[in-house]
Protein backbone atom coordinates (compact mmCIF):
# COMPACT_ATOMS: atom_id res chain seq x y z
CA UNK A 1 0.00 0.00 0.00
CA UNK A 2 1.29 3.45 -0.88
CA UNK A 3 1.86 5.70 2.12
CA UNK A 4 -0.69 8.33 1.09
CA UNK A 5 -3.35 5.62 0.76
CA UNK A 6 -2.49 4.36 4.26
CA UNK A 7 -2.56 7.87 5.69
CA UNK A 8 -5.87 8.79 4.05
CA UNK A 9 -7.54 5.60 5.28
CA UNK A 10 -6.41 6.30 8.85
CA UNK A 11 -7.51 9.93 8.59
CA UNK A 12 -10.93 8.78 7.39
CA UNK A 13 -11.13 6.30 10.27
CA UNK A 14 -10.24 8.97 12.83
CA UNK A 15 -12.70 11.47 11.35
CA UNK A 16 -15.47 8.88 11.38
CA UNK A 17 -14.65 7.82 14.96
CA UNK A 18 -14.77 11.42 16.18
CA UNK A 19 -18.17 12.04 14.64
CA UNK A 20 -19.74 9.13 16.49
CA UNK A 21 -19.91 11.49 19.47
CA UNK A 22 -19.15 14.76 17.67
CA UNK A 23 -17.93 16.40 20.86
CA UNK A 24 -14.64 18.27 21.25
CA UNK A 25 -14.23 16.79 24.74
CA UNK A 26 -14.54 13.18 23.61
CA UNK A 27 -11.52 11.17 24.75
CA UNK A 28 -9.48 9.72 21.92
CA UNK A 29 -9.44 5.92 21.61
CA UNK A 30 -6.47 5.36 19.35
CA UNK A 31 -6.59 1.75 18.06
CA UNK A 32 -2.94 1.56 16.93
CA UNK A 33 0.24 0.60 18.82
CA UNK A 34 1.76 3.56 20.66
CA UNK A 35 4.61 5.30 18.78
CA UNK A 36 3.80 3.51 15.51
CA UNK A 37 3.38 5.68 12.43
CA UNK A 38 -0.26 4.56 12.27
CA UNK A 39 -0.81 5.71 15.86
CA UNK A 40 0.71 9.08 15.04
CA UNK A 41 -1.38 9.54 11.89
CA UNK A 42 -4.57 8.74 13.80
CA UNK A 43 -3.60 11.19 16.55
CA UNK A 44 -2.70 13.82 13.96
CA UNK A 45 -6.13 13.73 12.35
CA UNK A 46 -7.93 13.55 15.68
CA UNK A 47 -6.25 16.79 16.74
CA UNK A 48 -7.16 18.34 13.38
CA UNK A 49 -10.77 17.22 13.73
CA UNK A 50 -11.18 18.57 17.26
CA UNK A 51 -9.59 21.84 16.19
CA UNK A 52 -11.92 22.04 13.18
CA UNK A 53 -14.88 22.02 15.55
CA UNK A 54 -13.25 24.40 18.02
CA UNK A 55 -12.89 26.83 15.10
CA UNK A 56 -16.63 26.42 14.47
CA UNK A 57 -17.45 27.07 18.12
CA UNK A 58 -15.38 30.24 18.37
CA UNK A 59 -17.18 31.72 15.34
CA UNK A 60 -20.53 31.65 17.11
CA UNK A 61 -21.54 35.35 17.11
CA UNK A 62 -23.29 34.84 20.47
CA UNK A 63 -20.39 33.12 22.23
CA UNK A 64 -19.61 34.33 25.72
CA UNK A 65 -16.32 36.34 25.63
CA UNK A 66 -14.85 34.35 28.51
CA UNK A 67 -15.73 31.11 26.70
CA UNK A 68 -14.23 32.51 23.48
CA UNK A 69 -10.91 33.21 25.19
CA UNK A 70 -10.89 29.71 26.66
CA UNK A 71 -11.51 28.19 23.22
CA UNK A 72 -8.89 30.44 21.59
CA UNK A 73 -6.25 29.30 24.05
CA UNK A 74 -7.26 25.71 23.46
CA UNK A 75 -6.82 26.27 19.71
CA UNK A 76 -3.34 27.69 20.38
CA UNK A 77 -2.41 24.55 22.32
CA UNK A 78 -3.86 22.42 19.55
CA UNK A 79 -1.79 24.24 16.93
CA UNK A 80 1.37 23.53 18.91
CA UNK A 81 0.45 19.84 19.25
CA UNK A 82 -0.26 19.66 15.52
CA UNK A 83 3.12 21.21 14.70
CA UNK A 84 4.93 18.85 17.07
CA UNK A 85 3.32 15.82 15.43
CA UNK A 86 4.15 17.02 11.92
CA UNK A 87 7.78 17.42 12.98
CA UNK A 88 7.70 13.89 14.48
CA UNK A 89 6.44 12.50 11.15
CA UNK A 90 9.18 14.31 9.25
CA UNK A 91 11.76 12.91 11.69
CA UNK A 92 10.30 9.45 11.03
CA UNK A 93 10.91 9.81 7.30
CA UNK A 94 14.30 11.42 7.82
CA UNK A 95 15.49 8.47 9.90
CA UNK A 96 13.90 5.95 7.54
CA UNK A 97 15.78 7.34 4.56
CA UNK A 98 19.12 7.93 6.30
CA UNK A 99 20.79 5.00 4.45
CA UNK A 100 19.85 6.45 1.04
CA UNK A 101 22.76 7.56 -1.15
CA UNK A 102 21.65 10.69 -2.96
CA UNK A 103 22.50 11.37 -6.58
CA UNK A 104 24.69 14.36 -7.44
CA UNK A 105 21.65 16.06 -8.95
CA UNK A 106 19.34 15.40 -5.98
CA UNK A 107 17.17 18.40 -5.17
CA UNK A 108 15.34 19.66 -2.11
CA UNK A 109 11.56 19.77 -2.25
CA UNK A 110 9.79 22.99 -1.31
CA UNK A 111 7.57 21.12 1.15
CA UNK A 112 8.52 18.29 3.49
CA UNK A 113 6.60 14.98 3.36
CA UNK A 114 4.91 15.58 6.71
CA UNK A 115 3.59 19.03 5.85
CA UNK A 116 2.08 17.58 2.66
CA UNK A 117 0.54 14.83 4.80
CA UNK A 118 -0.80 17.55 7.11
CA UNK A 119 -2.63 19.03 4.11
CA UNK A 120 -3.99 15.57 3.27
CA UNK A 121 -5.47 15.28 6.76
CA UNK A 122 -7.26 18.61 6.33
CA UNK A 123 -8.51 17.58 2.89
CA UNK A 124 -10.03 14.41 4.33
CA UNK A 125 -11.81 16.58 6.90
CA UNK A 126 -13.10 18.98 4.25
CA UNK A 127 -14.38 16.09 2.15
CA UNK A 128 -16.19 14.58 5.14
CA UNK A 129 -17.96 17.82 5.97
CA UNK A 130 -18.87 18.64 2.38
CA UNK A 131 -20.28 15.10 2.04
CA UNK A 132 -22.48 15.87 5.04
CA UNK A 133 -23.75 18.96 3.24
CA UNK A 134 -24.54 16.97 0.11
CA UNK A 135 -26.92 14.66 1.98
CA UNK A 136 -28.85 17.41 3.78
CA UNK A 137 -32.59 17.55 3.08
CA UNK A 138 -33.25 20.97 4.63
CA UNK A 139 -31.46 23.11 2.03
CA UNK A 140 -32.07 24.28 -1.52
CA UNK A 141 -31.08 22.39 -4.64
CA UNK A 142 -28.76 25.28 -5.43
CA UNK A 143 -26.91 24.71 -2.15
CA UNK A 144 -26.66 20.98 -2.86
CA UNK A 145 -25.32 21.58 -6.37
CA UNK A 146 -22.66 23.97 -5.09
CA UNK A 147 -21.60 21.42 -2.50
CA UNK A 148 -21.47 18.66 -5.11
CA UNK A 149 -19.19 20.85 -7.22
CA UNK A 150 -16.95 21.51 -4.22
CA UNK A 151 -16.89 17.81 -3.39
CA UNK A 152 -15.73 16.96 -6.92
CA UNK A 153 -12.91 19.51 -6.69
CA UNK A 154 -11.84 18.34 -3.23
CA UNK A 155 -11.84 14.71 -4.36
CA UNK A 156 -9.60 15.59 -7.29
CA UNK A 157 -7.32 17.53 -4.96
CA UNK A 158 -7.03 14.50 -2.69
CA UNK A 159 -6.09 12.27 -5.61
CA UNK A 160 -3.49 14.74 -6.86
CA UNK A 161 -2.03 15.40 -3.41
CA UNK A 162 -1.84 11.67 -2.64
CA UNK A 163 0.01 11.07 -5.90
CA UNK A 164 2.40 13.95 -5.18
CA UNK A 165 3.14 12.65 -1.68
CA UNK A 166 3.89 9.15 -2.95
CA UNK A 167 6.05 10.51 -5.77
CA UNK A 168 8.00 12.65 -3.31
CA UNK A 169 8.62 9.68 -1.02
CA UNK A 170 9.69 7.52 -3.97
CA UNK A 171 12.07 10.27 -5.14
CA UNK A 172 13.61 10.50 -1.66
CA UNK A 173 13.90 6.71 -1.45
CA UNK A 174 15.61 6.58 -4.86
CA UNK A 175 18.01 9.43 -4.02
CA UNK A 176 16.56 11.89 -6.52
CA UNK A 177 15.38 14.21 -3.75
CA UNK A 178 16.58 14.76 -0.21
CA UNK A 179 14.88 16.18 2.84
CA UNK A 180 15.69 18.18 5.93
CA UNK A 181 13.74 18.55 9.17
CA UNK A 182 13.19 22.15 10.21
CA UNK A 183 11.57 23.02 13.50
CA UNK A 184 8.81 25.59 13.09
CA UNK A 185 10.10 27.62 16.06
CA UNK A 186 6.72 29.14 16.80
CA UNK A 187 7.22 32.21 18.93
CA UNK A 188 3.79 33.06 20.29
CA UNK A 189 3.70 30.15 22.75
CA UNK A 190 7.29 30.60 23.92
CA UNK A 191 7.61 32.65 27.14
CA UNK A 192 11.18 33.56 26.12
CA UNK A 193 10.26 34.81 22.62
CA UNK A 194 6.80 36.38 22.92
CA UNK A 195 7.37 39.95 24.23
CA UNK A 196 3.94 39.99 25.89
CA UNK A 197 4.88 36.87 27.86
CA UNK A 198 8.45 37.69 28.74
CA UNK A 199 7.36 41.22 29.63
CA UNK A 200 5.37 39.67 32.49
CA UNK A 201 8.48 38.20 34.10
Amino acid sequence: MYFATLAASIFEQSTSDYHKENNVDTEIQNPYPVKSIEYTLYLKNWIDTVQWHLEDIIRDPDINPVKALEVKRRIDRSNQERTDIVEWIDSYFYEKYQPVVYSETASLNTESPAWAIDRLSILVLKIYHIQQEVIRNDVSEEHLNKCREKLAVLSEQQQDLSLAIDQLLMDIESGEKYMKVYKQMKMYNDPDLNPVLYGKK
